[in-house]
Protein backbone atom coordinates (compact mmCIF):
# COMPACT_ATOMS: atom_id res chain seq x y z
CA UNK A 1 0.00 0.00 0.00
CA UNK A 2 1.66 3.41 -1.15
CA UNK A 3 0.58 6.17 1.07
CA UNK A 4 1.41 9.81 0.25
CA UNK A 5 2.01 11.98 3.91
CA UNK A 6 2.09 15.49 4.37
CA UNK A 7 5.08 17.27 3.93
CA UNK A 8 6.83 14.58 1.52
CA UNK A 9 8.76 16.02 -0.71
CA UNK A 10 7.78 14.50 -5.00
CA UNK A 11 10.77 12.27 -5.03
CA UNK A 12 9.79 10.77 -1.69
CA UNK A 13 7.03 7.86 -1.07
CA UNK A 14 6.00 6.06 1.76
CA UNK A 15 5.02 1.94 1.53
CA UNK A 16 3.22 0.41 4.11
CA UNK A 17 4.99 -3.10 4.42
CA UNK A 18 2.73 -4.28 6.89
CA UNK A 19 3.24 -6.27 10.25
CA UNK A 20 6.54 -8.28 10.94
CA UNK A 21 6.54 -11.79 12.10
CA UNK A 22 9.00 -12.83 14.71
CA UNK A 23 7.82 -16.63 15.16
CA UNK A 24 10.14 -18.86 14.47
CA UNK A 25 7.37 -21.01 11.87
CA UNK A 26 6.50 -17.94 11.09
CA UNK A 27 9.97 -16.80 9.66
CA UNK A 28 10.57 -19.60 9.12
CA UNK A 29 13.41 -21.69 11.06
CA UNK A 30 14.43 -24.99 10.95
CA UNK A 31 14.26 -25.46 14.23
CA UNK A 32 12.24 -23.48 17.17
CA UNK A 33 13.76 -20.75 19.25
CA UNK A 34 11.82 -19.13 21.94
CA UNK A 35 13.06 -15.95 21.40
CA UNK A 36 14.11 -14.98 17.91
CA UNK A 37 16.11 -11.46 19.46
CA UNK A 38 19.09 -13.70 19.25
CA UNK A 39 19.35 -17.24 17.87
CA UNK A 40 22.02 -19.77 17.54
CA UNK A 41 24.41 -18.60 14.88
CA UNK A 42 28.10 -18.02 13.87
CA UNK A 43 30.96 -17.62 11.88
CA UNK A 44 33.99 -18.03 12.59
CA UNK A 45 36.00 -20.07 15.69
CA UNK A 46 33.53 -21.22 18.34
CA UNK A 47 35.50 -19.16 21.02
CA UNK A 48 36.09 -16.18 19.27
CA UNK A 49 33.06 -15.86 16.17
CA UNK A 50 33.36 -12.99 14.28
CA UNK A 51 29.76 -12.74 14.44
CA UNK A 52 27.19 -14.18 16.23
CA UNK A 53 23.57 -14.20 17.34
CA UNK A 54 21.78 -12.65 14.82
CA UNK A 55 18.05 -11.39 15.06
CA UNK A 56 15.52 -13.03 12.74
CA UNK A 57 12.02 -11.75 11.59
CA UNK A 58 10.08 -12.05 8.52
CA UNK A 59 8.67 -9.06 6.81
CA UNK A 60 7.39 -10.58 3.72
CA UNK A 61 10.97 -12.83 3.60
CA UNK A 62 13.12 -13.88 5.98
CA UNK A 63 16.10 -11.79 7.82
CA UNK A 64 19.10 -12.38 9.83
CA UNK A 65 20.55 -9.46 11.23
CA UNK A 66 23.89 -9.83 12.53
CA UNK A 67 24.45 -7.01 15.20
CA UNK A 68 28.11 -5.51 14.52
CA UNK A 69 30.85 -2.71 15.52
CA UNK A 70 31.92 -2.77 12.10
CA UNK A 71 30.51 -3.58 9.17
CA UNK A 72 33.71 -4.98 7.00
CA UNK A 73 34.26 -7.45 10.00
CA UNK A 74 33.16 -10.64 7.23
CA UNK A 75 33.39 -10.00 3.49
CA UNK A 76 29.42 -11.03 2.58
CA UNK A 77 30.68 -12.11 -0.86
CA UNK A 78 32.63 -14.82 0.46
CA UNK A 79 29.81 -15.56 3.94
CA UNK A 80 26.65 -14.43 2.11
CA UNK A 81 26.06 -17.54 0.38
CA UNK A 82 27.02 -19.89 2.96
CA UNK A 83 24.93 -17.89 5.73
CA UNK A 84 21.92 -17.87 3.01
CA UNK A 85 21.73 -21.49 2.64
CA UNK A 86 22.46 -22.35 6.07
CA UNK A 87 20.49 -25.36 7.32
CA UNK A 88 18.11 -23.37 10.27
CA UNK A 89 16.71 -21.43 7.15
CA UNK A 90 14.32 -23.64 4.72
CA UNK A 91 13.25 -20.48 2.68
CA UNK A 92 17.07 -19.57 2.76
CA UNK A 93 17.44 -15.79 4.14
CA UNK A 94 18.77 -12.04 3.54
CA UNK A 95 21.84 -11.65 5.59
CA UNK A 96 22.58 -8.34 6.95
CA UNK A 97 25.19 -6.97 9.27
CA UNK A 98 23.64 -3.53 11.05
CA UNK A 99 25.72 -1.13 13.11
CA UNK A 100 23.69 1.50 15.21
CA UNK A 101 25.19 4.77 15.10
CA UNK A 102 22.75 5.95 17.60
CA UNK A 103 18.98 5.59 19.00
CA UNK A 104 17.88 7.00 15.55
CA UNK A 105 20.22 5.54 12.99
CA UNK A 106 21.28 1.79 11.63
CA UNK A 107 24.02 1.42 8.70
CA UNK A 108 23.28 -1.71 6.91
CA UNK A 109 25.04 -4.50 4.74
CA UNK A 110 22.93 -6.74 2.98
CA UNK A 111 23.21 -9.90 1.07
CA UNK A 112 19.76 -10.49 -0.65
CA UNK A 113 18.99 -14.47 -1.27
CA UNK A 114 19.51 -15.09 -4.75
CA UNK A 115 20.91 -11.53 -5.75
CA UNK A 116 23.92 -11.13 -3.52
CA UNK A 117 25.23 -7.95 -2.02
CA UNK A 118 22.75 -5.40 -2.92
CA UNK A 119 23.08 -1.61 -2.45
CA UNK A 120 19.58 -1.23 -1.50
CA UNK A 121 16.71 -3.58 0.14
CA UNK A 122 13.96 -2.08 1.68
CA UNK A 123 12.70 -5.62 3.61
CA UNK A 124 16.17 -5.82 5.16
CA UNK A 125 15.79 -2.26 6.34
CA UNK A 126 12.82 -2.88 7.64
CA UNK A 127 13.60 -6.13 9.45
CA UNK A 128 16.59 -4.52 10.73
CA UNK A 129 14.86 -1.43 12.27
CA UNK A 130 12.41 -3.50 14.05
CA UNK A 131 14.61 -6.21 15.57
CA UNK A 132 16.55 -2.98 16.92
CA UNK A 133 13.58 -1.68 18.21
CA UNK A 134 13.04 -5.52 19.93
CA UNK A 135 16.24 -5.37 21.25
CA UNK A 136 16.19 -1.64 22.76
CA UNK A 137 19.06 -0.49 20.23
CA UNK A 138 17.01 2.10 18.71
CA UNK A 139 13.41 3.63 19.07
CA UNK A 140 10.63 2.66 16.26
CA UNK A 141 11.92 5.74 14.04
CA UNK A 142 15.02 5.39 12.74
CA UNK A 143 16.60 5.84 9.45
CA UNK A 144 18.48 3.24 7.91
CA UNK A 145 21.95 3.98 5.83
CA UNK A 146 22.47 1.83 3.07
CA UNK A 147 24.79 1.71 0.19
CA UNK A 148 22.24 2.90 -2.51
CA UNK A 149 20.98 6.08 0.20
CA UNK A 150 18.93 6.43 3.61
CA UNK A 151 15.20 5.22 4.17
CA UNK A 152 13.27 6.42 7.09
CA UNK A 153 11.13 3.23 8.75
CA UNK A 154 9.06 3.46 11.43
CA UNK A 155 7.51 0.57 12.93
CA UNK A 156 4.25 1.99 14.20
CA UNK A 157 3.00 0.85 18.13
CA UNK A 158 -0.84 1.00 17.69
CA UNK A 159 -1.58 -1.53 14.64
CA UNK A 160 2.37 -2.64 14.46
CA UNK A 161 2.90 -1.81 10.39
CA UNK A 162 6.25 -0.66 9.45
CA UNK A 163 6.22 2.30 7.21
CA UNK A 164 9.66 2.57 5.06
CA UNK A 165 9.88 6.03 3.24
CA UNK A 166 12.49 6.86 0.66
CA UNK A 167 13.45 8.48 -2.74
CA UNK A 168 11.28 7.31 -5.84
CA UNK A 169 12.57 7.96 -9.39
CA UNK A 170 11.17 7.66 -12.64
CA UNK A 171 13.18 4.64 -13.91
CA UNK A 172 11.58 3.11 -17.32
CA UNK A 173 8.83 3.24 -19.71
CA UNK A 174 7.25 0.66 -22.05
CA UNK A 175 4.57 -1.83 -22.94
CA UNK A 176 4.27 -4.99 -22.93
CA UNK A 177 2.62 -7.79 -26.02
CA UNK A 178 -0.70 -8.46 -25.01
CA UNK A 179 -0.04 -12.36 -25.33
CA UNK A 180 2.94 -12.06 -23.31
CA UNK A 181 0.00 -12.20 -20.47
CA UNK A 182 -1.74 -15.42 -22.29
CA UNK A 183 0.69 -17.30 -22.75
CA UNK A 184 1.38 -17.34 -18.96
CA UNK A 185 -2.05 -18.45 -18.13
Amino acid sequence: MLICSAGETPDQITVDMGKPRFGWADIPLSEEFADTRAVELQLGPIDAPLIHSPSVANVGNPHAIFWVDDLNVVDLRRSGPMLENHPLFPERANISLAKVTSKEAITLKVWERGAGLTLACGTAACAAAVSAARTRRTGRDVVVSLPGGPLRIVWREGDDHILMTGPATFEHEGRLAAEMFSAAA
